[in-house]
């Protein structure tokens, strides 16, 4: 039984094919793609039964940051018709992923991180911050929190 996540996924397809959503279609199979490479990476002959909503993402927020590269990339190299295909992509892709809480609740949640760990370690620190927040949050944005909170303290 492949979990709620993937199916969504597959059902979107399907709804895109109908309505004859091309982009839409092209980027979800593109998705399930990966979504499956890294379950037989990970599982193997078993990647069906032991697929995860945590696995599938994973492989979405891989997605968006490649997105968001190549968005960067291609407005510096002045490919704007590439860029702008990238960004409809990436939004897409950004309607899988679950709501990202908000700077005030992060800095909270980030706050016991700091009060109870070394400031001058601070690949410990992200990776304490990280477990922490959970996948609510994208780690730039973490990083750049848990940054600001070092200095206050300092």
């Amino acid at each position: 039984m492949l979990p709620m996540l993937i199916d969504q996924l597959q059902n979107d397809v399907n709804e895109s094919l109908k309505q004859g959503n091309r982009l839409r279609v092209d980027t979800l199979r593109f998705l399930i793609a990966a979504v499956r490479n890294q379950a037989i990476a990970l599982y193997g002959n078993t990647w069906e039964t032991s697929l995860k909503d945590a696995d599938v993402l994973d492989v979405i927020k891989k997605q968006v940051k490649t997105h968001k590269e190549s968005v960067l990339a291609f407005e510096n190299a002045g490919r704007k018709e590439l860029a702008e295909k990238e960004k409809q992509e990436l939004t897409i892709l950004a309607q899988f992923l679950p709501k990202e809480i908000s700077d005030e609740e992060l800095k909270t949640l980030l706050a016991d991180v700091v009060a109870g760990s070394d400031p001058n370690n601070f690949g410990l620190l992200m990776k304490s911050a990280m477990a922490k927040v959970g996948g609510k949050a994208d780690g730039g944005r973490v990083s750049s929190i848990l940054k600001q909170l070092i200095m206050n303290n300092a």
